[in-house]
C-alpha cells in the first residue's frame, strides 16, 4: 500500500515547472477535444427554461451563503423543471462558446476554461419529467433523455454505500470527468486541477439549491463501478467523479 506522502503529492503544486518545459497536445496542435459528449441525432431532448427566463434562484447571495449547510433529509415534495433549469444553468451553465466551439465559459471557473464534466440526472420527482436518467446538455441548455428504470433509484442509493436519502431525493446530480478535456492543455497537472474544478461545481450547487428552497449534499462515497455502469460509461476515458443529491428539505 502507497504511503500517505504519497497520496498527498496528488495534492501539490510542484510540478509547473515540469509541465512548462512538456509538449502537450495542446503545444503539439492537437485539435482539443469537444467540451461537451455528442449525442444521437434521435434522441429525445427537453427544452429547459433559459436563463433570462428564470424567476426563480432571486434569494440574495449574502443569505444563501448563510444558509449553506449539507441536507440529509428530503421531503416527497418534487422540483419544477425551472428550477432543475435553474441548478443546472447554475452549476455548468454555457456563457460563452469560443475559439469556434472549442472551449466554453461557463458559469464556474475552470483551469483553462476546460470543463471536464459531463453532468448525469437521476430524476424521482421533477413536475413534467418522466423518471429516469438524463444527461444535461450545457451548449445547448438542452436535457437529453437516455433511459428509464424503475430500479434506478434503488440503483444508486446501493452505489452509494446505501446512504438512503440519496434515493429518497427529488433528483440527484452525477458529475462525470472526462480527463483528457484537460490533460489535452495540462498533461500531469490535469488532475489536480481537475479536483478543485469539482468543488466550484459543487458549490454552485449548494448555493443555488439553498436559493430555490431545496438542499444537497454532496457524496463521495460511492462504489466506482458501480455509479460507472449506473450511467453507462467506461470507467477510463469517462467516470464517476462526484454525487449530489437534491430536494426540498423537512
Amino acid at each position: 500500500m502507497a504511503s500517505m506522502e504519497t497520496y498527498r503529492k496528488f495534492l501539490k503544486s510542484d510540478r509547473w515547472d515540469e509541465w512548462a518545459e512538456l509538449e502537450t497536445d495542446q503545444k503539439k496542435k492537437i485539435p482539443p477535444p469537444a467540451p461537451q459528449k455528442p449525442y444521437p441525432e434521435d434522441t429525445t431532448l427537453i427544452e429547459l427554461v433559459v436563463p433570462k427566463a428564470l424567476t426563480v434562484g432571486k434569494m440574495p447571495l449574502i443569505e444563501a451563503i448563510g444558509r449553506r449547510k449539507s441536507h440529509r433529509k428530503f421531503s416527497k415534495e418534487s422540483l419544477t423543471l425551472e428550477e432543475v433549469s435553474f441548478l443546472l444553468w447554475a452549476t455548468q451553465g454555457v456563457r460563452q462558446v469560443i475559439g469556434g466551439g472549442a472551449s466554453t465559459r461557463r458559469t464556474v471557473p475552470s483551469g483553462g476554461s476546460r470543463h471536464p464534466f459531463e453532468t448525469y440526472l437521476l430524476i424521482n420527482r421533477v413536475d413534467g419529467l418522466e423518471p429516469g436518467l438524463y444527461r444535461y446538455l450545457p451548449v445547448e441548455h438542452k436535457l437529453c433523455f437516455l433511459w428509464a428504470d424503475a430500479e434506478l433509484a434503488g440503483k444508486v442509493n446501493d452505489a452509494c454505500r446505501g446512504q438512503a436519502f440519496v434515493g429518497e431525493s427529488a433528483v440527484v446530480f452525477i458529475w462525470t470527468a472526462i480527463p483528457y478535456r484537460t490533460e489535452w492543455r495540462y498533461s500531469m497537472v490535469a488532475h489536480k486541477i481537475i479536483a478543485m474544478d469539482a468543488g466550484h461545481l459543487c458549490q454552485n450547487l449548494y448555493l443555488a439549491s439553498e436559493a430555490i428552497g431545496a438542499g444537497t449534499c454532496a457524496v463521495g462515497a460511492y462504489n466506482q463501478s458501480e455509479m460507472d455502469t449506473i450511467v453507462g460509461v467506461d470507467g477510463e476515458d469517462e467516470f464517476v467523479i462526484y454525487v449530489a443529491p437534491v430536494g426540498r428539505t423537512k
